[in-house]
């Protein structure tokens, strides 16, 4: 079924696309995952803060890029299920042809494995689990930086 018409009508119809989320391929996951994380942050800026949308959007972006979603990721890792421990490590090695020439290919490839990872849960229906975990990696980032702010504010 590749008509976005005939999507759309199963969706009103069944109330959610029937797909097995572990059939989709990693990066179709990780293109989810990646407007599931972005949509997260826009909504935590917009209702937590009263920045300019320039300021909200330079924030976002501190947030939702390769480097800072790989080190989420590895802040989270050990709080993963088996299962998404499997679903994160499937979408990190897997075969990308291109890396984005400003990334490293290792922050590339575990932003990959977070994205999928959130996009895979949004897919399953485990709203909960999702929010937990974008809420942990987002705190526990937050922490490193304000550690780190504060070790060169002594220096």
């Amino acid at each position: 079924m590749d008509n976005l018409e005939d999507l759309i009508e199963q969706d009103i119809e069944e109330g959610h696309l029937q797909q097995d989320p572990t059939a989709v391929r990693p990066l179709a996951l990780a293109y989810l995952g990646d407007t599931v994380f972005d949509l997260y942050i826009r909504q935590l800026l917009v209702e937590g803060t009263d920045l300019s949308t320039n300021q909200m959007h330079r924030r976002a972006v501190s947030y939702v890029n390769a480097a800072s979603q790989a080190r989420m990721m590895q802040l989270i890792l050990d709080d993963l299920t088996e299962e998404e421990t499997d679903i994160f490590k499937h979408a990190r090695n897997h075969k990308s042809l291109t890396v984005p020439k400003n990334m490293k290919p290792v922050d590339y490839k575990w932003a990959t494995g977070f994205e999928a990872l959130l996009g895979w849960l949004y897919l399953e229906h485990r709203q909960d689990r999702l929010y937990r975990l974008m809420h942990m990696a987002v705190q526990r980032l937050d922490e490193q930086r304000d550690n780190a702010k504060g070790k060169q504010d002594h220096e």
